[in-house]
């Protein structure tokens, strides 16, 4: 029964990242932020889809930010430093547009944190 329930949320999931996945497409202009999230851990990936090469990347468990992740309280802190790391790392590269992909989460908590906190660094979008 809940093996059943998970596959269910995994199909609509891959639905609704299809969907907005055919809207959002990342040009070398404006690359697209996209966003994962675990139950532990939160990723974000700038994205050039016409070459298909990630050019930044952040995560909870790079080793940039390790110290400063182990000391935050909450998940949310964590993906505050992550989106805080990405700007920093992103406008290195050069990159200050990109178009933001929540991956069909909702714009609320963790993905909010890291959106508003790469635009903090400097990201537009």
């Amino acid at each position: 029964m809940i093996k059943r329930e998970f596959e269910k949320k995994k199909v609509r999931r891959e639905k609704i990242r299809k969907r907005v996945r055919a809207k959002i497409i990342g040009t070398p202009e404006r690359p697209r932020l996209s966003v994962y999230r675990s139950l532990k851990h939160i990723y974000a990936q700038i994205i050039d889809d016409t070459k298909g090469h990630t050019l930044v990347a952040m995560s909870s468990l790079s080793k940039e930010i390790r110290d400063e992740v182990r000391n935050a309280k909450t998940k949310t802190e964590v993906s505050r430093i992550v989106g805080l790391a990405l700007a920093k790392k992103a406008l290195e590269k050069g990159i200050t547009k990109v178009v933001f992909d929540r991956n069909g989460y909702k714009y609320h908590g963790r993905v909010k944190a890291l959106a508003e906190a790469a635009r903090e660094g400097g990201l537009v979008f």
